[in-house]
């Protein structure tokens, strides 16, 4: 990628130019293109004559077809691109190539868990099995905070209340069932609590004695539960939760920081609110990120599974073996099934700012989106929520929806989050810290306080790569207890989100 005055291709095949910024109509371009019209920021301009049914062409990838004759110096966006055709070869395997692993391994200071995990954060949570029992699970961490009982425990970050909307109103087996099952075992599980209370209604569905009889939960030192009906109510629910909180506060304030290898970050890679920059700033810098995880030995993990439609040959062909990528195609065809059956399709994204922002077909949205993976072997396909047990690069089924997305990565073991950007996010993840990198210049200047990384800098000169490890060295400081912004705003209270599949009666 070379950096011109107000826009650049990206690769010698590509017929459009991206635009740096604002383009007025007749501007002069390289190679003595003019345009013919105002072309927004980030958006995409004709670098040659396409004609109608003619494949557009940007990364060297086919993003969509021109639904009519484009002049050279024209606008294009969604008036006259649409999906056509795209059709990929698999490859399964062809292009997985080792990354050499870095000798001298980084650090961080990380909270050992029994299980061998680490945690970047020693919280405890108040987790509910329904969404009845939300209300008073909140109810107890208010308590909780009302009588500042933390004040004696300096090792635990905080109290986590983690709600939600689902639990009850569904069928006792199946998809959906097994789903939350694995959501809230996860969350059980996750190395940034130092302890969990879980807090049931009673007579809900998804029953507590079914987490703790398959022996998913099973931590008597860390892990407490009860159930609202069976304590006699609300006032004798909060009552007791407090005693508990207290006994599980001392348990989880034993641990303390200690250098442990880089190995042990699983990081949970995102992208929303993308734009046009996002595809050549924030997400290959974050790539190059991902890839330093890997090379230290740690677990990178991609996601937004309707997000990579369309571009999930480049995987493929980093597959480490062929039944790897088969289990990428399946997921599409499952969604591709699941789309239909819920009467929508795959290319309900871009969404309407990120057609502001730029993109305008799903497959454009892809090939930026799978950017952020880096060039590591795809190690493996894991299901939403799913225990990730081995290092290296890997893949969760997930929507594209972000706290839904980012709810499962937590839910199978990832102890921190980057999440590029391009229009503006504004989010957080407890217990999970998350590391926001903006796509633009403008973006930044615009919201800085909701921003962790600068990855508009790109666009005036810095490496991809030295952007990379800018995160990677801004990654282990977090992991090692520096606050990211939306920490510091206090987001995450809201952002716990499991994916419902099936229907709720």
């Amino acid at each position: 990628m070379t950096k011109q005055p107000f826009a650049l291709r990206l690769q010698d095949t590509d017929n459009i130019l991206i635009a740096l910024r604002a383009i007025p109509e007749g501007t002069i371009l390289p190679d003595n293109l003019v345009t013919r019209e105002p072309i927004p920021a980030g958006h995409k301009v004709a670098a040659k004559p396409i004609g109608a049914g003619e494949n557009v062409l940007k990364y060297g990838q086919i993003i969509g077809t021109a639904t009519t004759d484009i002049a050279v110096g024209s606008h294009v966006h969604s008036h006259n691109l649409g999906m056509g055709e795209h059709k990929q070869d698999y490859g399964f395997g062809s292009a997985a190539q080792e990354l050499a692993p870095i000798e001298s391994t980084a650090t961080f200071k990380g909270y050992k868990r029994p299980s061998g995990r680490v945690g970047t954060r020693n919280y405890l949570g108040i987790l509910t099995s329904v969404n009845c029992a939300g209300s008073v699970g909140r109810f107890i961490a208010e308590a909780a905070t009302r009588e500042n009982l933390m004040a004696a425990f300096p090792n635990v970050d905080g109290i986590v209340p983690i709600v939600h909307g689902t639990g009850c109103g569904m069928s006792s087996k199946g998809e959906g069932y097994d789903t939350l099952f694995r959501t809230l075992a996860g969350y059980g599980h996750n190395p940034n609590f130092g302890a969990i209370l879980m807090i049931g209604l009673g007579c809900e569905v998804m029953q507590i004695p079914d987490l703790i009889d398959r022996k998913v939960l099973r931590d008597s030192a860390r892990f407490r539960y009860m159930t609202i009906q069976q304590q006699g109510g609300t006032r004798a629910t909060i009552d007791k939760g407090l005693s508990i909180l207290r006994d599980l506060a001392a348990e989880a304030d034993r641990a303390v920081r200690e250098d442990v290898s880089a190995k042990h970050l699983v990081l949970g890679m995102q992208c929303g609110g993308s734009d046009g920059y996002s595809g050549i700033t924030a997400n290959p810098a974050l790539g190059a990120a991902s890839d330093l995880v890997v090379r230290h030995g740690g677990t990178s993990i991609l996601s937004e599974t309707s997000e990579i439609y369309g571009a999930e040959h480049l995987l493929t062909r980093r597959a480490v073996d062929e039944p790897t990528g088969r289990k990428l195609v399946d997921l599409l065809d499952w969604w591709e099934d699941y789309t239909a059956r819920n009467f929508g399709e795959m290319d309900n994204n871009p969404s309407p700012g990120n057609k502001r922002g730029g993109l305008t077909t799903i497959l454009e949205k892809s090939l930026g989106a799978v950017a952020k993976g880096g060039t590591a072997p795809l190690a493996g396909i894991y299901k939403y929520a799913e225990p990730i047990d081995q290092a290296g690069f890997v893949f969760m089924d997930s929507p594209g929806y972000d706290p839904c997305s980012v709810t499962g990565q937590t839910a199978s073991g990832a102890n921190l989050i980057a999440f590029t950007t391009g229009r503006g996010s504004v989010s957080g993840y407890q217990p999970v810290p998350s590391i926001k990198i903006a796509s633009n210049p403008d973006l930044w200047t615009r919201m800085e306080g909701d921003m962790d990384v600068n990855g508009g800098e790109i666009l005036d000169g810095v490496s991809i790569e030295d952007k990379g490890q800018e995160i990677f060295d801004l990654m282990l400081r977090v992991a090692s207890g520096e606050k990211t912004k939306s920490e510091a705003q206090g987001f995450g209270a809201v952002e716990f989100v499991p994916w419902q599949i099936g229907a709720v009666m």
